[in-house]
């Protein structure tokens, strides 16, 4: 049994289009709420979080939908593709809107955006179990993340040609001039991600591939919907609350680190930019090995193996106490270690759930991931805000919260694959399958 990489990178089209979008939203909306329309800072971060507040209801809602959808073109592609349309549209609509100044406009048609990207975005995960046979399935969806990536890398460069910088700002985030035009920006990161949908929607045939799938894998996408028994149920609800444990961690201190370099090492705030972006790019260079160490190990021993890492460096970072290059290594392996993470816990979610259920489940999945992302800088932020150490305790807050992960982790016992080859103390770290 073999991946078929050419089909698995179109596939990956419908991720790298979604990542293009968010890599773009997150950095210049922000910009355009506070410096084109002068919000202040508090209304505008409201308003970017109503992206996480619609995901968490949206997201399992309309992966449930397409699962029960048959078309033509599938249950996934429908949704993917006038998802698609409809947001490249809105973008043209946005641009408009923000070259005008037209306020009400712009709100109105940004929240409607915020909603179709939420109704496909599920769909468009799910599409890669869908048709991809078990035991693939990590190594499909490094795949798909390495593809996704590409989706970012597009709508930075599209960013740094395109809109003029003034620096950057306290937190060493890129400030573009005031005085410029979004429009071309916007509407080529509208036409990627069109022509992105297009080229998987015209060269991958969903219908056919699940059909292969189900001949290949007797526990198929197709398979008759099964309760899930009392074992399955623990762990997929020890694996949500591992998802959301580690999502804590991970966002707090990428959130805040920009923060932290300024107020702890006194160090120039765009230090902390380097180190995540170098913590990005070990992660696309560990993909696509961690999708075949998972398969020699396992899902779930790779996974532990990923957040020990994590904490380990969270409590090597906490103990350094100025600036130095020994921090580019250990957010390496922090890109590492949450790669290994993301390329097996989500195959693990839907390796739990029958196959008629892989929307809906991927829908919880990312519920979980999002509530995190919105709760964790209101918690690590009180406890900097409250705390006498103030910002020496994100790094602890991040080890914590690690641990915690590990520990419910090491309480899933389904969802992982058959390793074709199982060292005896990684045997007695992860524990069996009951």
């Amino acid at each position: 049994m073999k991946l078929n990489y050419k089909q698995t990178v179109l596939i990956g089209f419908a991720f790298m289009s979604i990542l293009a979008f968010w890599q773009f939203y997150d950095q210049v909306i922000p910009f355009i709420l506070e410096n084109r329309f002068k919000l202040n800072t508090f209304t505008a971060n409201a308003i970017m979080s109503i992206d996480n507040i619609l995901a968490l209801f949206m997201l399992p809602l309309f992966g449930a939908l397409s699962d029960k959808t048959e078309t033509r073109l599938g249950k996934r592609t429908p949704y993917i593709l006038f998802g698609t349309v409809a947001a490249s549209g809105m973008l043209a609509v946005l641009a408009f809107f923000e070259k005008n100044l037209y306020f009400t406009g712009f709100i109105i048609t940004l929240i409607a955006l915020l909603v179709t990207m939420s109704v496909y975005r599920s769909p468009a995960v799910a599409y890669m179990p869908d048709v991809t046979e078990k035991p693939l399935r990590s190594k499909a969806n490094a795949v798909i993340n390495l593809v996704g990536y590409i989706g970012g890398i597009f709508a930075t460069i599209i960013m740094m040609v395109l809109l003029k910088s003034e620096g950057t700002d306290a937190d060493g985030v890129k400030q573009y001039a005031k005085n410029q035009s979004f429009t071309a920006a916007f509407m080529i990161i509208a036409a990627f991600m069109l022509a992105s949908v297009i080229v998987m929607t015209l060269t991958v045939r969903e219908n056919r591939l699940t059909h292969v799938a189900e001949e290949n894998d007797e526990s198929s996408p197709a398979a008759e919907k099964t309760a899930l028994k009392k074992g399955e149920k623990k762990s997929l609800f020890m694996l949500l609350v591992s998802v959301f444990l580690w999502f804590a961690a991970y966002n707090a201190v990428t959130t805040a680190f920009s923060r932290y370099c300024y107020e702890i090492w006194g160090a120039d705030v765009g230090k902390s930019s380097g180190y995540l972006l170098f913590a990005t790019l070990a992660a696309i260079v560990a993909f696509l090995p961690l999708g075949f160490l998972s398969n020699r190990l396992g899902r779930k021993r790779t996974v532990l193996i990923g957040i020990a890492l994590m904490a380990v460096c969270f409590a090597v970072a906490a103990a350094l106490t100025k600036e130095t290059p020994v921090m580019y290594a250990v957010f390496g392996l922090v890109g590492v270690g949450w790669a290994a993470i993301n390329v097996n816990s989500y195959p693990m979610a839907v390796e739990i759930c029958s196959g008629s259920d892989i929307g809906k489940y991927t829908g919880l999945y990312y519920t979980f991931s999002m509530a995190a992302q919105i709760a964790t800088p209101l918690l690590s932020g009180v406890i900097i805000s409250t705390a006498g150490p103030g910002y020496k305790t994100l790094f602890p807050y991040a080890v914590v919260f690690s641990v915690l992960s590990f520990v419910t982790m090491c309480f899933v016992r389904h969802g992982d694959s058959r390793p074709e080859l199982a060292g005896a103390m990684l045997e007695n770290l992860s524990g069996g399958e009951d």
